[in-house]
C-alpha cells in the first residue's frame, strides 16, 4: 500500500494504539508540510508513547514553521503528564534553536529535579547557544547527577562564553575520564589561550586513549 498523507491521516485517527503508532512513523514518509500539519494531533493524543514519537519529529519538522512550532512544544515542555514527553519537547526547541522558550527552560530547570528533564534542557541550551543560559549550564556542572554535569561541559563549549573557562578548567584534572574527555572537547572551542592550551597538552597525555585522541584533535594535532 502506498504512504500517502491521507492513509497517514488515517491511521493517527485510528482506536488502535499500534496503528496511530505506525502512523507516527510514517510521517518520515511523506511531504514534510503536511506531515506538519499532521503531527499536531498524535502530539496531543492519549497515549504517551505516541506524543513522545511525535514530539520527538518536531525536532525536524517544526523547521517547516518554527513559529507555529514554539506553542505546541512549549506546551508540551510545561504541560505534559510524562516527563520524557516535556524532555522530548526541550531536546525538539533545542534543536529549532527556539529560544524563546528561553525561560520556560528555565522555569522548569529550577522547578524540576528530575535528572532526565534537566539532562534534556541543559543539552537544549547549549544548542540555543544563547548567553543568558550561562547561569543554569554552570549551576549544573554541579549536579549530582554525572550524566547532567557531563552535559553541562559540553554545553558550555557550544557556548563559547569565557566565563566557562574557570569552571572547565580544573575539570580536566577529574577521577572521571568521561568528565576529562568532554573537558578536552569543551576546550576546543576556547582555543586562545595560553592555559587552554596548556590544559589541552596535558590532556593529549591523558592515560585514556579516548581522552587523549579528543585533546591532539582539539589542539589541530591529529
Amino acid at each position: 500500500m502506498s504512504i500517502t498523507p491521507e492513509s497517514v491521516q488515517i491511521m493517527l485517527n485510528s482506536d488502535d494504539v499500534g496503528e496511530r503508532m505506525s502512523g507516527v512513523n510514517r510521517l518520515r514518509q511523506i511531504d514534510k508540510g503536511r506531515a506538519f500539519e499532521l503531527i499536531v494531533t498524535a502530539i496531543k493524543d492519549e497515549n504517551a508513547r505516541i506524543r513522545y514519537a511525535a514530539v520527538s519529529q518536531m525536532a525536524t519538522l517544526g523547521e517547516v514553521d518554527p513559529n507555529q512550532a514554539l506553542p505546541i512544544l512549549r506546551d508540551r515542555l510545561l504541560n505534559d503528564t510524562e516527563t520524557d514527553v516535556q524532555a522530548a519537547a526541550a531536546d525538539a526547541l533545542g534543536a529549532l534553536k527556539l529560544t524563546a522558550a528561553f525561560e520556560d527552560l528555565q522555569q522548569l530547570y529550577f522547578s524540576n529535579s528530575n535528572w532526565l528533564l534537566r539532562f534534556s534542557i541543559v543539552a537544549a541550551l547549549g544548542e540555543m547557544g544563547d548567553p543568558r543560559c550561562f547561569d543554569i549550564l554552570a549551576d549544573a556542572l554541579g549536579s549530582d547527577e554525572s550524566i547532567v554535569q557531563t552535559v553541562a561541559i559540553g554545553s558550555l563549549g557550544e557556548l563559547r562564553d569565557p566565563r566557562a573557562l574557570p569552571l572547565l578548567l580544573p575539570l580536566a584534572s577529574n577521577s572521571d575520564w568521561q568528565i576529562r574527555h568532554r573537558v578536552a572537547q569543551a576546550l576546543g572551542n576556547f582555543l586562545d589561550g595560553e592555559q587552554v592550551r596548556s590544559t589541552l597538552e596535558q590532556l593529549a597525555a591523558d592515560e585514556q586513549d579516548v581522552v587523549a585522541t579528543t585533546a591532539k584533535y582539539s589542539l589541530g594535532l591529529s
